[in-house]
């Protein structure tokens, strides 16, 4: 860290200069010779990426802000505040703490918190923002999380830990692929072959993992889960969260929830209920396309039958029913249906202008749109997918307003 930074001085120059020019900002050079261009430009940015992911730590005057990677890597506070939803007690330790947003949360719902961040600059900007923010009753450790747990004897109420993501394969098997990771065991730490370490700690677990992780081999891993939560915000799925319980044999709950601006849709099951039978029906009246987050569970089925919704085909993730209901998605009202067909898609839309969604459907949408001469836009909306009969369908349609 550099102290120069939190002079008043520094502070009203990044509040004055946080829309400007990056590179007219290289060019010109810092105007305080203690701090260089590039720490300079790093507040700036950092700081503009906080305006609508950490709000709290953007409107605190003084806050010291770390690279932007880190930024980009954290939680952002709508999921940090929904984890420390659904935890709480006398103490909590964070294995992996980072910029600490999860801390933050977490110590609203706990007496004590443990913050552990091997990076000394980052645990250090950690506990300094702590402080800024109010937050008096977390305790900051510059160690690594599994080796500081190893060599102690303390016991916690949870531990919390988010592996990284972007670790390097052990084996061409591995299951990376564009840096996603899709196996427990490939993150750093590989927390399954540390679970007896944790339980030893802990009799609670949260563990917050990448989207892109396999759900049914996630729990497969782990050990004792008791639920899942697969969190999205504004329809995109941000992680998953595992809970265990030390000894549980209960059946694993999934809980999926999707946070929007002024609502949250939430579906939950049991995972040894997503075998169910569904009906399947050609589009009706209304159309219903799930969140992203009932997607990621795999509830394709349940999701109609828990509605009472017919399916229009097996690998075609839409539901449709004559009769409108609230439904944890989005809702359209068909307009018109027609077979794959550009000539009669120009009489239904003049200005061949719509959002364009396939499901199930051969062609990609820039295929589409040349064979089509779609443009994107207006307040139309037409799926390309495939009926229960596996004939190429388009349906056009408009978004039903919500109830609420």
């Amino acid at each position: 860290m550099n102290p120069d930074i939190l002079t008043s001085e520094v502070q009203e120059f990044i509040n004055e200069n946080l829309k400007i020019d990056s590179a007219k900002m290289a060019f010109k050079g810092s105007p305080f010779k203690e701090i260089a261009v590039q720490e300079l430009m790093n507040q700036l940015i950092a700081k503009n990426k906080c305006i609508e992911k950490l709000p709290t730590w953007f409107k605190t005057p003084f806050i010291y802000y770390p690279p932007k990677l880190n930024i980009e890597q954290t939680s952002s506070e709508k999921t940090a505040h929904y984890k420390s939803s659904l935890i709480s007690g006398k103490s909590i330790i964070d294995l992996s703490g980072g910029l600490g947003v999860d801390s933050f949360y977490f110590a609203k719902s706990f007496k004590q918190v443990t913050h552990c961040e091997i990076d000394i600059e980052l645990s250090a900007i950690a506990s300094y923002n702590f402080k800024q923010l109010g937050a008096s009753n977390i305790n900051c450790i510059n160690a690594d999380g599994i080796s500081n747990l190893a060599n102690s004897n303390e016991q916690f109420d949870w531990i919390y830990i988010d592996p990284s993501r972007r670790d390097e394969p052990t084996n061409k098997q591995s299951a990376i692929n564009n840096g996603r990771v899709f196996q427990l065991a490939a993150c750093f730490p590989d927390v399954p072959s540390h679970l007896s370490l944790l339980f030893e700690h802990a009799a609670q677990i949260l563990i917050k993992v990448s989207p892109f992780l396999d759900l049914k081999l996630g729990i497969k891993e782990l050990k004792f889960v008791k639920e899942v939560h697969i969190v999205a915000v504004d329809n995109e799925v941000k992680e998953l969260l595992f809970i265990l319980i030390k000894n549980n044999t209960d059946a694993v709950a999934v809980k999926t929830i999707n946070i929007l601006s002024s609502s949250v849709q939430t579906f939950n099951f049991y995972l040894d209920a997503l075998k169910s039978d569904v009906q399947y029906e050609n589009p009706l009246q209304y159309l219903y396309e799930p969140n992203k987050a009932i997607l990621k569970s795999g509830a394709f089925n349940l999701i109609a039958t828990t509605f009472k919704l017919n399916k229009i085909a097996n690998n075609t993730h839409l539901y449709t029913s004559n009769v409108l209901i609230d439904f944890p998605g989005t809702v359209y009202e068909i307009l018109d249906q027609i077979p794959y067909n550009n000539k009669k898609l120009k009489t239904i839309l003049p200005n061949l202008q719509a959002n364009i969604k396939i499901r199930n459907f051969p062609d990609a949408i820039n295929t589409i749109k040349k064979k089509m001469q779609l443009k994107d836009g207006g307040n139309f909306y037409v799926f390309f997918t495939t009926n229960k009969e596996e004939k190429l369908t388009v349906l056009v349609s408009k978004k039903v307003l919500s109830k609420k």
